[in-house]
């Protein structure tokens, strides 16, 4: 099995991802936002971070109509693992597979530091590898990444257990400190902090291992994609 990692105009974390997941045994996959299929033999998807289509009108608001999307909202609804980091996170909220949506940090800065993380489930592709309580280090980088809910669904979120990450310093005033969240079915995790770029001992944290090892292992646990004949 593959992962599917999509490039967006604007993404700017593509190669980092392909590269962890390299570097982790994995095997991993460039797919282009314009192209309506993913390519045969990938099991789960990851969309990176960085400006997809510039961020114009709003974060994700463009990038949920590339036509790779309806592709990717089919291989959720397979139950197949699919990964948002930071821009991939908002994309996946803009296109209704993840509920909530982010907004401009508070005090309108742009956050680029490592902070802490706590994991508050191990039941997704995104924390087989990790335990609850489990505090990670891991980077941020992102002006519009303060995650916003109504209180409905905020009820919903903690009901479900639904609150995948949430930050040990709430730097830009998530509502309940949230840093990552998970659809009801469980397969589709959006983060805005980067595993990715934190899992080599040279960039200062391995933390984000565990992340990407258990994505990767989810993918392989899932039932076998079906083949065209011949």
């Amino acid at each position: 099995m593959t992962i599917g990692v999509v490039v967006f105009p604007g993404t700017n974390c593509e190669a980092d991802v392909v590269e962890a997941v390299r570097h982790l045994g994995g095997e991993a996959e460039l797919v282009w936002h314009g192209d309506d299929q993913l390519p045969p033999g990938v099991g789960a998807v990851v969309l990176p971070g960085g400006f997809a289509h510039g961020d114009y009108l709003r974060t994700g608001a463009i990038a949920r109509f590339s036509p790779i999307m309806a592709a990717i909202a089919e291989m959720a609804s397979a139950g197949r693992p699919v990964l948002g980091i930071c821009n991939g996170f908002q994309i996946l909220c803009e296109a209704g597979l993840l509920p909530g949506a982010l907004q401009k940090n508070v005090g309108l800065k742009f956050l680029c530091t490592t902070t802490e993380v706590v994991v508050e489930t191990a039941t997704t592709p995104a924390t087989m590898g990790t335990r609850p309580g489990q505090e990670l280090r891991l980077p941020i980088n992102h002006f519009e990444g303060s995650y916003t809910c109504s209180e409905a669904t905020l009820r919903e979120l903690v009901e479900h257990e639904q609150i995948v990450f949430r930050y040990r310093h709430n730097l830009n005033g998530s509502v309940d400190a949230i840093a990552g969240v998970c659809n009801r079915a469980r397969n589709v995790v959006g983060l805005m902090p980067h595993p990715e770029r934190a899992c080599h001992e040279l960039l200062g944290s391995t933390d984000g291992q565990g992340i990407l090892t258990g994505f990767m292992a989810a993918e392989l646990a899932v039932t076998p994609l079906a083949t065209s004949p011949g």
